[in-house]
């Protein structure tokens, strides 16, 4: 298992100083059109091929073997889980609102011989009836949505009671050598990376939503860039009101 940094349960509910946003206003809108983002589909999956083969698409098979149930992928992107779904869950469903990356998700289910339906839906609006998924699977996708909260919100409302949301995300770092780093070239990564937050505390989201995330574990993303090598992976359940 060479892609762990720390093999460590029970990630914690705390919070790390320094900036979690930045006004990138004006180099979202010069690098970012419909021209950037057919490319950057089109790129996607051999930018992550190092990633990929040096763990990633371990950790992806790993995790997505504890789905269960009737299964929902959120920001399902351009369908590098696709062949890792257990055979025996009941459905599985991927919703991906970016058109390119829709396009290229049903090359790779028809290539795979797939039947899951897709959704053209972003993650904090979900068309998606309350309480009828057991499985939310995120990977590389809440570092992204433009309403973590609201897409938060949004698990919570579709997951069936004992549902789970099971993820792999990079997160903010837990040093604050890297985290500023991560502050410094968040404006330039989040134009590059199609609104990418590197330096996003998500375990604090979660907490602060109302999931319990001691079943996480922390892991390094090998072979990518350092800003973004910081990992959170495992499952998050939400916690009963009050």
């Amino acid at each position: 298992m060479g892609w762990l940094l720390e093999h460590r349960s029970g990630v914690r509910c705390h919070r790390h100083s320094g900036s979690l946003f930045y006004d990138v206003g004006g180099w979202h809108s010069v690098v970012v059109g419909s021209i950037y983002s057919r490319l950057f589909a089109l790129s996607y999956d051999l930018f992550l091929a190092w990633g990929e083969r040096a763990g990633m698409q371990t950790l992806r098979r790993d995790a997505l073997a504890e789905a269960t149930g009737s299964v929902l992928e959120i920001g399902a992107g351009t369908g590098l889980n696709a062949a890792f779904f257990p055979a025996d869950v009941e459905r599985v469903t991927l919703s991906e609102p970016d058109p390119a990356m829709r396009h290229r998700l049903s090359q790779r289910l028809a290539s795979l011989g797939r039947r899951h339906e897709i959704l053209d839906a972003p993650a904090d609006h979900l068309p998606v009836d309350s309480g009828a998924v057991d499985t939310v699977v995120s990977t590389l996708v809440l570092c992204t949505v433009a309403d973590l909260a609201a897409t938060l919100a949004e698990i919570r409302r579709v997951l069936a009671p004992g549902g789970r949301l099971i993820l792999i995300e990079h997160v903010r770092a837990a040093g604050p050598r890297l985290g500023g780093w991560q502050d410094r070239l968040h404006g330039p990564w989040m134009a590059f990376a199609e609104g990418c937050h590197c330096n996003r505390d998500t375990v604090a989201a979660l907490c602060d939503a109302g999931f319990d995330t001691a079943q996480l574990q922390v892991a390094r993303w090998k072979r990518m860039p350092p800003i973004v090598s910081p990992l959170v992976f495992g499952s998050a359940t939400p916690q009963p009101p009050g």
